[in-house]
């Protein structure tokens, strides 16, 4: 999947999954195997430090639905994602990238009517992003355009 400009890398294994949430979730830092495991007992979950950084190590590949719920505890995010084949890769990746440009003021000021318990569609996710970034593409400057009626910055 590429969101115009940056590569999302390959999101097969375990260990890929979660070396991508770890450096989408944790930008800039280094978390230790215990923090990650005292974060996911914090939220309910269960999940030992030794094991965590085995599966960051690629060593763990099948692991059972309970370590999955506890990583998805720890990121924060549907917990399938880490499953095999997983169709909610594309969704987790999509709201990644949303809520990045949300951060940098790229996106400001959404609002979804009728948007359920489970967020946007990974669908409508890629259209805001497609629309933001013809809008930036039509401003030439790769700045999100002025809306109509505010003032000049």
């Amino acid at each position: 999947m590429d969101d115009g400009g940056e590569q999302t890398p390959e999101l097969r294994t375990l260990q890929q999954k979660v070396a991508y949430m770890v450096e989408k979730t944790f930008p800039g830092e280094r978390i230790s195997g215990r923090y990650f495991s005292e974060l996911v007992r914090e939220r309910g979950g269960s999940l030992s430090h030794s094991y965590f950084s085995n599966i960051l190590a690629g060593k763990v590949t099948d692991p059972s639905e309970e370590i999955l719920k506890a990583l998805g505890l720890g990121f924060g995010v549907d917990w399938r994602f880490f499953k095999e084949e997983s169709e909610v890769v594309d969704e987790v990746v999509a709201g990644l990238q949303f809520l990045a440009k949300q951060r940098t003021g790229e996106i400001s000021g959404f609002a979804g009517r009728g948007v359920g318990e489970n967020g946007l569609p990974p669908e409508l996710l890629q259209l805001a992003l497609s629309l933001l970034e013809g809008s930036e593409a039509e401003n030439g400057s790769g700045t999100p355009r002025k809306r109509s009626g505010e003032p000049e910055g």
